[in-house]
């Protein structure tokens, strides 16, 4: 990708962030996480699976990304097999046992099970719509259609929060691969951290890092940042999304 391909990407991933209000960024309420993870069948530009990872986000839950991208030969075939249907996304929860579709009953039943109850102040039409918008943003370049090649024997990890811009292209490359990932959430846990990096550092330099995966990426990495990449099959762990793009195409496409 041309640098001017990439400064054009970067703009419609902030559009796409800024049409759905930036949700997805904060976890300021966080839950014990469950003692088995979640899994979510999932497309990564679909408005529905959308919502549901923003959910997955603010609660701070870790959970198993198992994309179905059109065409997909994976993970699809068994969505429909255990589902009974080609409807995404779908929610396995191993803790209760519970196997749904449908993205505004998924969000209730994580706020009910594991959240606070809460949900978002606009209807759910008026949700899906804007997601749609979201979606409509990231056509070209959506994940929505499978092809990938090599299947790794583990899953990757991807440190990431649902809105950030540079986070997206590499969940839209994993989606399109057909790579299974534990996506470690890593929303924003106090107001200090929201807005872009340079205004965090410029105000607020001596701010302690706060969140549990935000924690767990500083021990780890030395720094929050995202998105951060973790493939268990190479050894490889790296920083900045356009070096991801380009190992996952090397190994994977």
């Amino acid at each position: 990708m041309s640098k001017l391909s990439r400064i054009v990407d970067i703009n419609l991933n902030l559009l796409a962030s800024s049409l759905r209000g930036w949700r997805g960024s904060a976890a300021f309420k966080p839950v014990p996480q469950p003692e088995k993870m979640l899994e979510l069948y999932d497309i990564e530009n679909c408005p529905y699976c959308r919502l549901v990872r923003e959910t997955l986000c603010e609660l701070d839950l870790d959970v198993r990304i198992l994309p179905c991208p059109r065409g997909g030969t994976r993970f699809r075939p068994q969505a429909v097999e255990r589902g009974g249907k080609a409807q995404f996304p779908l929610l396995h929860d191993p803790n209760t046992g519970v196997l749904m579709y449908e993205s505004r009953d998924i969000v209730a039943y994580l706020q009910r099970t594991y959240g606070h109850g809460e949900t978002s102040g606009l209807t759910h039409p008026l949700r899906v719509a804007s997601s749609m918008l979201s979606s409509a943003t990231r056509a070209a370049s959506s994940g929505l259609n499978a092809r990938g090649r090599a299947a790794p024997a583990q899953d990757l990890e991807l440190y990431s929060f649902e809105s950030s811009p540079f986070s997206r292209p590499v969940r839209e490359r994993l989606s399109a691969l057909e790579l299974p990932y534990i996506l470690r959430n890593t929303g924003k846990a106090e107001w200090k951290d929201m807005g872009p990096p340079h205004l965090r550092k410029q105000f607020f330099p001596d701010a302690p890092v706060v969140g549990r995966n935000r924690k767990a990426l500083l021990e780890r990495a030395g720094k929050v940042q995202v998105p951060y990449l973790v493939d268990p099959n190479s050894g490889t762990e790296m920083f900045e999304s356009a070096d991801i793009l380009d190992y996952l195409n090397a190994h994977y496409a």
